[in-house]
């Protein structure tokens, strides 16, 4: 597979990770407040966890199962991630997505998400990406619906969360919804 892109926003790029950001992803990913909201950040973030997860991500593009991007600000640097676990042989792909508790409410959620949805569609030639949220987290499905994400139910009890069973909000959307909304 080629080179991962950067991708530009209007505010934002999205650029591969380097090692050089473990630093800042253990100290915004580390906060109790993001790994509350997530379901795949732990807490406390120890060393050498953020080191491991960049060095995945190289190895993910290639083998077309990971397309993870730092959303950078070009004020503030690093201020969250966004990414695609693919599942080629389906061509669809599940949506992820944090940004550091200080840049909560701000919009780079759903930004740094359109250019992802826009990269799966059109580049990665995915046919479905779909998300899911906690439901008791109803910012991040506030996200997924301005993206044009449909609701498509909730899986009660489906996660067990720091000694708890979590109930979790699905959304997707297709490619040709997409390109439809996007008037592409």
């Amino acid at each position: 597979m080629s080179e991962q892109p950067v991708l530009q926003t209007p505010r934002l790029v999205l650029r591969p990770f380097t090692t050089a950001d473990a630093s800042i992803v253990q100290r915004l990913a580390g906060a109790a407040e993001i790994a509350d909201t997530t379901l795949n950040i732990p807490h406390p973030y120890e060393d050498g966890m953020a080191e491991e997860w960049i060095a995945t991500h190289g190895p993910g593009w290639e083998n077309q199962t990971l397309a993870n991007y730092a959303i950078t600000s070009p004020t503030e640097g690093v201020i969250g991630a966004v990414g695609l676990q693919i599942t080629i042989k389906h061509r669809r792909a599940e949506l992820g997505y944090w940004v550091g508790q200080s840049y909560w409410g701000q919009g780079y959620a759903t930004e740094a998400s359109g250019a992802l949805l826009a990269l799966g569609f059109t580049q990665l030639d995915l046919f479905r990406i779909q998300a899911t949220h906690l439901v008791r987290n109803p910012s991040s499905g506030q996200v997924m619906q301005k993206l044009g994400m449909r609701a498509e139910g909730v899986r009660r009890g489906y996660f067990l969360k720091n000694g708890q069973f979590e109930d979790v909000a699905s959304f997707a959307v297709l490619r040709e919804d997409w390109l439809a909304a996007s008037g592409r």
